[in-house]
């Protein structure tokens, strides 16, 4: 057996085609006329290229026996040049006579030969003559041909590129080392391995052994020939018995692993292109459908809440009207939160989407009418207005019911003590004692009435302040108006009934007045002293036993020194009773003196000693107990200024804190520290911050719980107000939230786009240095000299402002006035990057169908995942072109449809 490789000898092969000085593989492929294969090289390339032309044969459904007979008249060797060309080639002769061969198999070799290749050698004359070693050489040369030299990997082709690819594809396999297409190939495991590389399923690797080849080889072979369309070309007893397989078939059954996994790659590479353009349009339409339902959801809770805030349903009671604002409350910490997180969440949502478009190209996402986020915005502002509302109303109310229950028991105390009062005095002045009285008896009993009158004036300044107090609470509209008008008037009448016997019973008294003599001056001046004593004694009990209400330590503090003031008058009035007490018992001393016999009590005055003693021991018993209670309010007052003061220094560092970190991320978000990941953490940092904070927060509104529960309505320790620090606090969420998403869709941009770290930075820079006012925004001048600073013709001249409104239409399509850096950014992306266009995903659709101008759905469903597959079926209309098949779809009109060129 002569190895032409070792050896240096020429092949037995003529050259058969331009490689780089006009031969494939000159140097090997060259051979002489009359050298002889080596008969285990001959029979492994008849099997081989058997093998391989009836792997192209029977796509015209035949095939060949035997490659030296059957090739013969040239009909099938150019019905082989027909299919592996796609092309047609002149009509062959039927004729049986060897003329019509040999014509025949020159218009093979003439088409071979206008396809570039330079047979040398090979005439029809030894194909028609059945000539063995030619006819191998011919369809060495068709092999080359069509089969490998197209293949091309890394600026090497033909066996270079095959060898590097098979190199490539076998690096990470043990006991695998290609270096020839030969020697290497013996054991089988390279065959396994290209199989395994791509197709890792049907290959278990790491059960081959190195030294059982047969079986490595068979195993390959019949994978190939059973799930890959390869067939068997070779047999492994053969490749083993042999010291050195022949190289030619080995290349050309590698080449067929070539062709067979580089255009699955084309396919996959194709199917991935769609699923990717696919899975953005559907992500795109789940997130507008999200976008739709949360809006709708979020702006019908927030008109089911506005009239329950904006009713104004007054109660009757504190307690009840307490309730009402335990249930603002609830709201307030159960209901309003996750509607804040919600509100918030849509608005993230909603920029990840319109980010998301316009980096696919597509058009921008319009909600429904009413659902968009400028309509959510004013119903929340809304919602907002009236929450506010409802709580004002809600203490106003309260204090208005306290204010109503403190004058309703104070009528009533008052009331009462009029009323007991008067008990008894409308028979006292209808009495006619007078007509069998004596002189002093007349006289005893007109002092007593001038007395009486006397005490009547005192107490007209109570029956007035009941009066008042009963026009008040009628102004206030207090529910139980009806009965206190009705004893109110009860005591007015009496009152005024009061005050026409009085005047009736004096007159009848003074007529009788001029025949009486002498009245008791002791008892005249016990009755005159004990009258306002008294009376004093009375006002002392009546101003011991008021209600008082007060809302501050000050004011309870003057409670206080009134109290201690009354007390310290307290000996002048014991002393005062003692000498009234004196003046009675002066009386009784004298008449027992004198042997009279005064009438029961004094004639002057129905105050007795005992009456006075009585009242006096009620007045002292009466002290302690407003002692008592002063102190407990005092107690009480200073446990609300125990929590005004914790409210105000907790209120204190809260909302500088709240001020401080708005201030904080609004330098974050336009400063250039670091990348935007940097700046993405720095950012979570914060809003991890800011979650960790929260209980501060809750802490703070338990105060203020306790505060309002305390009835507590003003804090001068602190101008917070937890309306404020709501506020305050929502929109820090509300604002770290949108800057982190800001930020994001900053890196989503530049890593769809491909803008570098450095672009950024410079984009940002650039956005910064022209955003003077540092408000995240430039106004038209601003971004005009920006663009100018990066390079753009924009000068104040026709040409330069028609492209910058072209620039400004893009960049602020709203007409706002403003260009943000978000689109600042996409328009510089657009600028300096490119994306998938609807020309690219019609090219991955064609490459999918087979180069037809239209797809079926069993096409789609073979090449994609099913989900997407389904999805283009559902959108695509049927195509109607003139070579359109029942069931042709159109995927041109449907890639265009993607990109917002037309409808579905």
């Amino acid at each position: 057996m002569v190895d032409y490789h070792s050896t240096g000898q020429p092949h037995p092969y003529g050259g058969n085609g331009p490689g780089p000085n006009g031969d494939y593989m000159a140097q090997e492929d060259d051979w002489d006329r009359d050298l002889l294969l080596d008969p285990a090289w001959e029979k492994q390339q008849r099997k081989t290229f058997t093998a391989w032309c009836n792997s192209h044969l029977r796509k015209a459904g035949t095939q060949i026996e035997n490659i030296d007979e059957d090739f013969r008249d040239g009909l099938k060797l150019m019905l082989l040049l027909e299919v592996i060309s796609g092309e047609r080639l002149p009509k062959p002769e039927r004729g049986k006579m060897r003329v019509h061969k040999i014509n025949n198999v020159n218009k093979a070799l003439d088409f071979i030969a206008s396809k570039g290749v330079k047979l040398v050698s090979i005439g029809a004359e030894e194909i028609v003559d059945g000539n063995a070693k030619m006819t191998l050489g011919m369809i060495w040369t068709i092999i080359l041909r069509f089969a490998i030299q197209d293949i091309s990997v890394e600026e090497t082709s033909a066996k270079e590129g095959l060898l590097l690819w098979c190199q490539r594809k076998t690096a990470p396999y043990k006991n695998v080392n290609v270096q020839n297409f030969h020697i290497s190939w013996k054991d089988g495991l390279a065959f396994n391995a290209l199989i395994h590389r791509h197709r890792p399923e049907l290959i278990e690797y790491d059960k081959l052994r190195k030294d059982d080849p047969v079986t490595n080889l068979n195993n390959a072979f019949e994978v190939a020939e059973k799930y890959l369309d390869i067939p068997k070309m070779l047999d492994a007893e053969d490749i083993v018995g042999t010291l050195r397989p022949d190289e030619k078939a080995i290349m050309t059954y590698v080449s067929c692993f070539y062709h067979a996994f580089s255009g699955a790659q084309k396919a996959e590479t194709a199917a991935n292109r769609i699923c990717k353009v696919l899975a953005v349009n559907q992500e795109n339409e789940q997130l507008m459908e999200d976008y739709e339902r949360l809006a709708s959801d979020l702006l019908a809770w927030i008109q089911r809440t506005i009239p329950w805030l904006e009713s104004r349903d007054p109660q009757k009671t504190i307690p009840a009207m307490q309730q009402k604002l335990e249930d603002f409350r609830e709201y307030r910490r159960v209901h309003k939160p996750p509607k804040v997180q919600e509100k918030c969440q849509l608005e993230i949502n909603f920029n990840t989407l319109q980010t998301k478009l316009r980096l696919s190209g597509r058009p921008a996402f319009m909600p429904s009418e009413g659902r968009m986020v400028s309509d959510i915005g004013a119903g929340w502002q809304r919602l907002e207005q009236a929450e506010k509302g409802h709580e004002e109303w809600l203490l106003t109310e309260l204090r208005r019911l306290e204010r109503l229950d403190h004058l309703a028991e104070k009528f009533r105390q008052k009331a009462s003590i009029h009323e007991g009062w008067t008990e008894g005095k409308e028979v006292a002045l209808r009495d006619r004692d007078s007509g069998t009285a004596s002189l002093a008896q007349v006289r005893a009993l007109l002092r007593k009435h001038e007395a009486f009158e006397s005490d009547l004036a005192a107490h007209q300044d109570r029956v007035e302040q009941i009066a008042a107090i009963a026009q008040e609470l009628n102004e206030l509209d207090y529910y139980d108006s009806p009965s206190v008008n009705a004893r109110c008037q009860k005591i007015c009448d009496q009152w005024d009934l009061l005050g026409s016997l009085t005047h009736s019973r004096r007159e009848a008294l003074e007529k009788m007045e001029k025949q009486l003599e002498t009245i008791d001056e002791l008892h005249l001046e016990y009755a005159k002293r004990a009258a306002p004593f008294n009376n004093w004694m009375e006002s002392a009990m009546e101003d011991l036993q008021d209600m008082f209400i007060v809302h501050t330590i000050e004011e309870i503090q003057g409670l206080i020194t009134a109290h201690e003031q009354f007390k310290s008058t307290l000996g002048d009035a014991d002393r005062e009773r003692g000498a009234i007490l004196g003046i009675q018992a002066e009386a009784q001393r004298l008449a027992e003196l004198q042997g009279l016999q005064l009438p029961t009590g004094n004639p002057y005055t129905s105050v007795t000693a005992q009456v006075i003693n009585s009242k006096w021991e009620r007045v002292q018993q009466l002290v302690p107990k407003r002692d008592q209670a002063l102190q407990e309010e005092q107690n009480r007052q200073n446990s609300n200024e125990h929590l005004r003061r914790q409210f105000g220094s907790q209120a204190n560092r809260v909302g500088p804190w709240i001020q401080t970190k708005m201030e904080e991320i609004g330098r974050i978000s336009i400063e250039m520290n670091g990348t935007l990941e940097d700046q993405l953490s720095h950012l979570k940092e914060y809003e991890q911050n800011i979650v960790e904070y929260k209980p501060n927060l809750e802490l703070l509104e338990q105060q203020h719980q306790l505060v309002q529960e305390a009835l507590i309505f003003d804090n001068q320790h602190s101008n917070y107000t937890m309306e404020h620090l709501r506020v305050g606090w929502e929109q820090l969420l509300t604002t770290i939230a949108r800057t982190i998403n800001e930020v994001e869709n900053q890196i989503l941009t530049r890593d769809a786009k491909g803008i570098s770290q450095e672009q950024m930075q410079e984009f940002r820079a650039s956005f910064n240095h022209f955003d003077k006012d540092h408000g995240g925004a430039l106004g038209p001048e601003e971004f005009k000299a920006c663009l100018i600073s990066l390079g753009y013709d924009v000068e104040n001249d026709r040409q330069g402002d028609a492209e910058f409104q072209r620039i400004m239409a893009v960049v602020d399509p709203n007409g706002s006035g403003s260009v943000t850096f978000q689109a600042f950014i996409d328009f510089m992306s657009r600028e300096t990057t490119d994306t998938d266009t609807a020309e690219q995903v019609i090219n991955s659709f064609r490459v999918l169908a087979g180069d037809k101008n239209y797809i079926t759905a069993a096409e789609l469903r073979r090449e994609l995942p099913a989900a997407q597959a389904e999805y283009c079926i559902a959108r695509m209309a049927p195509y109607a072109g003139p070579d359109a098949v029942p069931g042709a779809l159109d995927y041109k009109s449907f890639s265009t449809a993607l990109y917002g060129e037309s409808d579905l």
